[in-house]
């Protein structure tokens, strides 16, 4: 069996400098990738994991996966549980789905949803994934076009750009300012964006700052993506789960202003990450996205 470069398998023959090899420096800070002198966000994780002392008495505070169900206090409810082990008894969900998800499951979604909408969606408007991972992937690539960029907040959630990387569109950000609880400094997006913008996220509720968007400020990012001719890709992952008295607003009961792909999941508003179900929902009551050939039925 042939190793590094250089030295002999078991055929006796040297082997090629293996392609896929990691560079040393990845390989020192325990990283998938190094560029330049940039270090990626795993290689800072493996210096700090690093540097915890394992005699301290003190616990870790985990601060990355949103993951209620590690907790005992948080708990799906029963019927939901035995509403998936009845469904699983059947024996009717054992074959391949449609690449989009069960009809039925896709209806159902469709009717919760369309409860805090001013229109109704159909089940032609909702794509089931893979979580809300998935639901990233699928939407950020499906935008992604040669010459094309997108609109990140910062800070945020770090699977975007990661994304967008990926599928080489470029990431243009705009910032979130702390004194007005995290809003969008929506002055801003004019100036970052130009013909070439192909749609602006938002987090709502907020990962990582945990804050909660007006009806009002909503609005007005809707009134400029509007006026710049992009699409909101609204993260509502979060949905609902508010602390504080703003209620949640979905981004969707802008829809009729500029169109909005919502992402959503089971993860967080049912506490159970490890069911890895998500969904885009098309909320475009204008059927803009449609007639552009952005999404196909």
């Amino acid at each position: 069996m042939a190793t590094d470069g250089g030295e002999k398998g078991s055929s006796g023959h040297a082997a090629a400098e293996w392609r896929f090899a990691r560079a040393a420096a990845a390989k020192e800070e325990g990283a998938l990738a190094v560029a330049g002198d940039k270090m990626s966000i795993r290689a800072a994780r493996f210096k700090i994991s690093a540097s915890v002392d394992a005699r301290d008495p003190r616990p870790v505070l985990p601060l990355a996966h949103g993951d209620p169900s590690v907790f005992p206090a948080f708990r799906t409810a029963a019927e939901a549980e035995d509403a998936v082990a009845a469904a699983l008894r059947t024996g009717k969900f054992n074959c391949y789905p449609a690449g989009v998800g069960l009809p039925d499951a896709r209806r159902a979604l469709a009717e919760h949803l369309s409860s805090d909408l001013p229109y109704k969606l159909s089940t032609d408007d909702i794509f089931l994934t893979a979580g809300g991972t998935q639901a990233i992937e699928v939407v950020v690539s499906v935008l992604a076009q040669p010459g094309t960029n997108i609109l990140l907040p910062r800070p945020g959630y770090p699977n975007y750009e990661a994304r967008a990387g990926l599928h080489n569109l470029e990431v243009r950000r705009f910032d979130l300012i702390p004194e007005r609880g995290w809003e969008i400094d929506i002055d801003s997006l004019e100036s970052i964006a130009d013909k070439n913008t192909t749609a602006m996220v938002i987090i709502n509720p907020n990962n990582p700052c945990g804050s909660v968007y007006t009806h009002e400020h909503l609005a007005k990012v809707a009134e400029v993506a509007r006026k710049l001719g992009i699409l909101v890709i609204a993260d509502e992952v979060y949905g609902n789960l508010v602390f504080g008295d703003t209620p949640f607003v979905p981004m969707g009961v802008f829809g009729h202003i500029a169109p909005v792909l919502s992402i959503g999941s089971l993860s967080k508003r049912w506490i159970v990450p490890g069911w890895r179900l998500g969904w885009v929902a098309v909320c475009d009551p204008n059927k803009i996205l449609l007639n552009t050939k952005v999404i196909n039925h």
